[in-house]
């Protein structure tokens, strides 16, 4: 199938790749827009984990004040230089990480930062729920495994479905802009403020 020059600039406005990644990737899925954006994101994302530990001096602190003034957030999103802190497209991603954690209240940023005290309680609490709906005691620590699982989701930022648009974690937003920036991104610490809580 032969790859046009409307195709590619097709592709390029829905990926934000290049002109040479484009035309590889609709050639790789026999022109198919679709496939080819999917394979660009597996690409893009696959490049996104080689740039994990690469270190990240540089960032913003970036802030939300929800309407009504009730809710706030200040958060630390670092990068590996001052030249993509200050693209619109960090600071884009900045603001929608603290907007997000306003809306969805997450008390860590990843699970490496569960602390021990709070698993072991966490784990007690699934545990007698399950004997109490009469499980056997078998498959407890199966279910424990599970709810754990949930836990994570709800309560640790990166694992947590983005707000506006749940097809995708937190981490998973942003990998994606790791791929289109070029560089290492975290988020460092953040803090939620809400009146009356």
């Amino acid at each position: 199938m032969e790859i046009t020059a409307e195709m590619v600039k097709n592709l390029r406005q829905q990926s934000g790749a290049g002109i040479m990644e484009c035309k590889n990737a609709l050639k790789e899925t026999s022109g198919d827009i679709e496939e080819a954006v999917t394979f660009l994101r597996k690409k893009g994302l696959a490049k996104a984990d080689k740039k994990a530990d690469r270190e990240t001096s540089e960032g913003t602190v970036c802030s939300y004040i929800h309407p009504g003034s009730k809710v706030g957030v200040m958060a630390q999103v670092l990068c590996e230089t001052d030249f993509v802190a200050n693209t619109p497209d960090f600071q884009q991603l900045s603001k929608d990480i603290c907007m997000h954690i306003a809306a969805s209240k997450p008390r860590f940023v990843s699970r490496d930062e569960v602390t021990e005290d709070v698993l072991e309680k966490e784990k007690e609490i699934y545990a007698a729920q399950a004997r109490d709906s009469g499980k056997p005691e078998k498959i407890i620590d199966k279910i424990v495994l599970g709810k754990m699982d949930k836990f994570y989701e709800e309560n640790c930022l990166l694992e947590q479905k983005f707000i506006k648009d749940s097809e995708y974690t937190i981490q998973e937003l942003i990998k994606q802009n790791i791929a289109t920036l070029g560089e290492n991104i975290l988020v460092g610490n953040f803090c939620r403020f809400e009146i009356g809580n």
